[in-house]
């Protein structure tokens, strides 16, 4: 059976949030082109490190690479309006394919709103019950097509807290700002690997699914 690359990545171009691409040789003048890039930790798609929230923990270098590689299941729950809290019993309808270990994507579309104002501002987003449930299933990772797993906004920077505090504290990898998932079968073979960088809270990742080509959701 042939199997095919989904790329779950959202694409880092100069001028994005928290990119910068700043030209330092050029082919005209000294025969090749290099570039220094600024990229924000959190930039578009990434991982977050323990130590994003939680004092004396661990940066990227220390991630467990296991759990950023294997089966995952995709979860639909593009159901939910935009600035609302995705519940435990939204997922429950899923729990039988939840155990310990498993890789969880949840599937918001909200990557289609990606260039659009309100991408990081209504987007829907882990309750904190729902962190506390996944906690409890000992999942491995898990990975949302939302700028952040909680609301970015002022106001709500305890639920921010909160919620990174129980999946971090609990070695759960996150991966933010995938794409795509609309294209996935529920069951695939996920890959987000994180750069090697020493005391990082977090990285940019190349985020992608392997699936097979009768699969594809057209």
């Amino acid at each position: 059976m042939e199997q095919k690359l989904i790329d779950l990545t959202l694409t880092f171009a100069d001028g994005k949030r928290g990119i910068a691409y700043v030209p330092e040789l050029t082919l005209a003048d000294d025969g090749f082109n290099t570039t220094t890039l600024q990229i924000y930790s959190h930039a578009l798609t990434h991982m977050d490190a323990p130590k994003h929230f939680l004092s004396g923990r661990e940066g990227m270098e220390f991630i467990d690479l296991n759990k950023c590689m294997g089966e995952a299941q995709v979860i639909d729950v593009s159901h939910k309006a935009p600035d609302s809290l995705i519940l435990v019993e939204d997922i429950l309808p899923h729990a039988e394919r939840i155990q310990a270990g498993t890789r969880v994507l949840l599937r918001t579309d909200w990557d289609s709103h990606a260039d659009v104002a309100d991408y990081r501002d209504r987007f829907p987003r882990i309750s904190p019950e729902l962190a506390t449930w996944l906690v409890e299933k000992d999942i491995a990772l898990l990975g949302v097509e939302t700028p952040s797993v909680a609301s970015l906004a002022k106001e709500n920077y305890a639920e921010l807290r909160a919620v990174h505090r129980t999946l971090l504290g609990a070695d759960i990898v996150i991966v933010e700002s995938l794409c795509n998932l609309r294209l996935l079968p529920d069951t695939v073979t996920f890959i987000a690997f994180p750069l090697k960088l020493e005391g990082s809270d977090g990285s940019p990742v190349r985020a992608v699914a392997l699936v097979s080509e009768e699969e594809i959701v057209s």
